[in-house]
């Protein structure tokens, strides 16, 4: 039987487990960030060193501050994904609202774009570079 999106419910419900677990590892990868890490933050300590020892340290800490930015980002996509399925709209195109394909969505199922949409974007991004 087809849902209204065009997913199967064995496949809404692949997907919205593919979801919840990424959702979670990236929930456990932040927390230990915050958690464990707090009082060191920054990660690479800044003490008395050499001005290339200090660059290096400046750039590692600002590695890891992209790295969990990103991981904010996905978390913030796979939250969306998820208020999607709870709202019935999972599987539409947030631009354009045709359906997205299983096989976009199996492969990216935090993916808010069809695939048209998504190489538009793309090509519009990369003309402004």
């Amino acid at each position: 039987m087809e849902t209204v999106m065009g997913l199967s419910p064995d496949q809404l419900a692949s997907l919205q487990a593919a979801l919840e677990q990424r959702k979670h590892a990236l929930l456990q990868q932040l927390a230990g960030r915050m958690d464990g890490e707090l009082a060191r933050v920054p990660a690479v300590e800044e003490i008395e060193t050499s001005p290339a020892d200090s660059a290096s340290n400046r750039t590692l800490n600002q590695l890891e501050m992209e790295a969990d930015e990103h991981k904010q980002a996905q978390l913030s996509s796979i939250r969306h994904a998820l208020a999607k399925i709870d709202d019935g709209s999972y599987g539409l195109c947030d631009n354009c609202g045709n359906e997205i394909p299983f096989s976009r969505l199996n492969a990216r199922p935090e993916a808010p774009l069809c695939i048209a949409c998504q190489t538009r974007l793309e090509k519009a991004t990369a003309a402004l570079r």
